[in-house]
Parts: C-alpha cells; structure tokens; sequence
C-alpha cells in the first residue's frame, strides 16, 4: 500500500530535535524557523514534556470520557490562570480543525441561526464546517457547501456592519492573525468594532486562535491585544508542541447540555499530559514574554533589509513579503544554509514561526543566514 499525497515533500528526514534546531538523517543540523506548522511552542524534546508523557504512559495513557479524568480539570485550570480567560469553559478535542466545528455548531445551536460570516482569505480547517468557512474553493468539495457562508475583507468595517445587522448570522469567526493569508493583523479598533456589532445583533464571536495563539504573538492570545472579549476561542497547534490537541474556550454565557459537544480521543491522559507540560514550561521559562521581545527585535532587524517589500506579523508569527516568489529563496535557505521556514497562500510571502524559547542570538543567526542567502 501507498501513501497518499498530502503536500509536496522535502528530501530531508528529521530524526531528532533539540530546542530550536532538528537534525536530519544524514547528521545536518538545522534551525527551525517554522516549528512544523507553528506547532511546536516550547521547543523540540524538552525535558520537562518528555518527562510528563513519559510518566503518564507508565501510568494509564487513554480512557473515554465516560470516566473522571483529574488532568482535563487542571489543564483547564491552569490554562484559565495563564491566559488570562478563567471565566470560561474548556472542550477539549484533537486539532484545529475540530475547534473550530464545534465552536460553529455550538453558535449555531446558541442562537437557532445558520448563516456564518467569514474572512476573505481565511484559514479555519479541513473538516466540513471549518472548510466550508475558509476561504480556498481548491480544497472544498462540491459537499461542503458554501451556501450559508458570506466572506468579506479583513479590517473592512464597512461590510461587516452591513451584513451583522441583518441579524442572519450565527456566528462571525476571524483568526487573530490570518496566517496561511500571509501574516495579516486584525485592527484592534476593527475586533472592538465587531465585538459592539456582534452584541447588539446576538451573534457569536469566535476568534480563531488555532496558529497565533498560545504565546505565539507576544501576548497568550492575539486578540488580547485589543482588549476585547470573545464568545468563543478555538486553539491547537502549539498547545500540545506536536502531541494532537485542541480546544475552544466557552463564555458562561452559553448553556451547557449533556451531548451537546462529544468527543472520544479529545482530552485523553496523554493529550493532557503534554497540554500542562507545555504550560508549565510556558510559565517557567516566560516564554510568551520572550516570543514578544524576541520578536520585536527580529521584525526591527528585519525592516532594514532593503530586499523586502514589507514585513509583518507581531511576537514570532511574521510574514516576509518580497516583490517575488519565494520558492527559489526558500529552497536556499533550505539546502545551503540549513534553515527551515514556511510557505503562505500568497507566493510572494515567507512565514516564519520559530518555537517561543527562539532566543536573540538565534535571531542573529538567521539574520545572517538570510543576508547571506539573499546575497548569492
């Protein structure tokens, strides 16, 4: 049997990994400047996560939801403490994707609507209901449907007045940074915009937090930056730094009925076993301050690089837009210079995403790296 293709592979095999760098098959090291999709947030094999998966394993890694489960309570808790979002629920699931699903179907059953407004350009997922709300008709089938989905441009406030008071929507959903798009920032006053709007027409609003969540914007979640309060925040990626782990965190305001959202693998022994190891080191190593300062310095180093058309993004979720394709660049820094980075829908823009425990003198070495690249 074959696999199936999925993406466009590299001719490197990772063996190991160690903070920020991974090693491949043939003993290259390289610097990981795209954290396997924004996944990994407190680094490749740290210590403290090898030791809390490893211990849980010894103990009991699965059981259903039909039995007690002690860890999802103090996940819960300290996620709640750290983020700065007690007040709300936590449903814990796999990934992404099924965040986002069930914090549609949650809306939707909230408010008895069925329409969604969506981003232009946005990402949510590849699931039915997720993928029916991004926008990329390559990968929606004729089966998901886009009927009751309306799109409208990121940052215009204009429109989205203009479709919220209908009150048709369930729900509106936007990332706290659009990031397969390219690395694109809601305005704070446009998410404190559509926060007034949302309340006053009864719908739900959802940030999708799945990739700049997590410390990975300078602050837990993106959107903190506006100072506004979501109904619902979908999360994942660097939550379990690469063990499958996803969930949406549920204001009081909606009621909480038995079967309403289920899951079978969705906040098992293991799972929560490396969700508190990540928060742990998280807390411990003050990483979201780091991924701030780290940050900040790297995007100002960066803006005097006279190659590129504009840089964006905050903490260590940046865009690099270049009047060009980047796939001849990306490819060097790749084979000549060991450095991995990310690809975006837009062609002409390279991600990068390192782990948050990215220090300054790694900065440097990929400044180095891309000058040198961009040189030849």
């Amino acid at each position: 049997m074959k696999l199936f293709d999925v993406y466009p592979l590299l001719n490197i095999e990772p063996v190991r990994g160690e903070g920020c760098y991974i090693f491949d098959s043939e003993g290259n090291q390289y610097l990981d400047m795209y954290g396997g999709h924004a996944v990994i947030s407190i680094g490749h094999s740290h210590p403290t996560y090898i030791r809390a998966l490893t211990q849980q394993l010894e103990k009991i890694g699965f059981y259903s939801n039909s039995v007690l489960i002690p860890q999802q309570q103090e996940l819960a808790s300290r996620l709640g403490r750290l983020s700065g979002c007690d007040a709300y629920h936590l449903f814990l699931c796999n990934s992404g994707a099924e965040a986002n699903e069930n914090a549609i179907k949650l809306a939707s059953f909230h408010n008895g609507r069925a329409k969604v407004l969506a981003m232009k350009s946005a990402f949510h997922g590849r699931t039915h209901g997720a993928v029916t709300a991004t926008d990329n008709p390559q990968i929606c089938a004729p089966v998901n449907s886009a009927a009751h989905v309306t799109r409208i441009p990121l940052n215009d406030l204009e429109a989205a007045t203009r479709e919220l008071q209908t009150q048709a929507y369930c729900c509106l959903i936007v990332e706290g940074i659009q990031g397969l798009a390219g690395i694109y920032t809601p305005q704070a006053s446009y998410l404190q915009a559509l926060r007034k709007l949302c309340s006053e027409t009864g719908t739900v609003l959802i940030l999708d937090e799945v990739q700049s969540g997590y410390g990975r914007a300078g602050k837990f979640f993106a959107f903190q930056y506006s100072g506004i309060e979501p109904d619902l925040i979908t999360t994942a990626k660097g939550m379990g730094n690469g063990f499958p782990i996803g969930g949406v965190l549920i204001s009081p305001v909606f009621e909480a009925k038995y079967g309403l959202l289920g899951t079978t693998f969705g906040g098992s022994h293991l799972a929560c076993a490396a969700g508190i190891a990540v928060l742990e080191v998280m807390e411990q190593e003050h990483l979201v301050d780091n991924a701030a300062s780290v940050g900040s310095y790297l995007i100002g180093a960066l803006n005097k690089f006279s190659a590129l058309k504009e840089v964006r993004g905050c903490g260590l979720m940046i865009g690099l837009e270049f009047d060009v394709p980047i796939a001849p660049l990306r490819k060097k820094l790749i084979e000549e210079h060991k450095v991995f980075t990310g690809t975006s829908s837009n062609k002409n823009v390279l991600r990068l995403l390192p782990p948050l425990s990215f220090s300054k003198s790694q900065a440097d070495q990929f400044l180095d790296k891309l000058d040198r690249a961009l040189k030849s």
